[in-house]
């Protein structure tokens, strides 16, 4: 869940709607991407759908009510090529909030390989590195607790229940 992972560009071209050279910061996900091209096409957005509709910020403005958090996972625990832990977690603004729960599930690709859980915890403002895991910093007891409790309404948002 390290910022090579998340930040990926997204960029698109429709000179009638977005400003030519426009640039945000707003979170995006890709499971915004099929509300937006909906609704940049004119058909309704299904309420099933994951995601919000991205056509307001790539117009110029950003709802007061968008994302401040954003969730993540990895699913395909020690799979070639990558050989990474399974994992989920939190991104805010500042900080990061990431549980390795490094268990294959049963997904497809997934190696069983048993490993202890592990969290981790970044503060992205001091640490834009993320060389120093924070986690059990009594000084970050309170983001700890939380992050915790926004990935988990992250989580039952999408119905993550593993």
């Amino acid at each position: 869940m390290y910022e090579e992972s998340l930040r990926m560009p997204f960029i698109i071209k429709y000179p009638r709607k977005i400003q030519k050279a426009s640039v945000t910061d707003a979170m995006a996900l890709n499971v915004d991407f099929a509300p937006t091209l909906l609704e940049f096409a004119g058909i309704p957005v299904p309420d099933f759908m994951q995601g919000d509709s991205l056509v307001p910020i790539l117009e110029g403005t950003t709802p007061e009510n968008w994302r401040t958090s954003m969730y993540y996972r990895y699913w395909e625990h020690m799979s070639k090529p990558h050989k990474v832990c399974a994992h989920y977690g939190v991104r805010t603004d500042r900080y990061k909030l990431v549980y390795y729960y490094n268990e294959a599930l049963g997904m497809a690709r997934a190696v069983d390989i048993p490993m202890e859980p592990e969290w981790e915890l970044f503060d992205l403002e001091k640490d834009p590195m993320e060389m120093t895991n924070r986690y059990s910093d009594p000084e970050y007891a309170s983001v700890v607790s939380d992050l915790k409790d926004e990935l988990q309404r992250l989580k039952s948002d999408l119905k993550d229940d593993e």
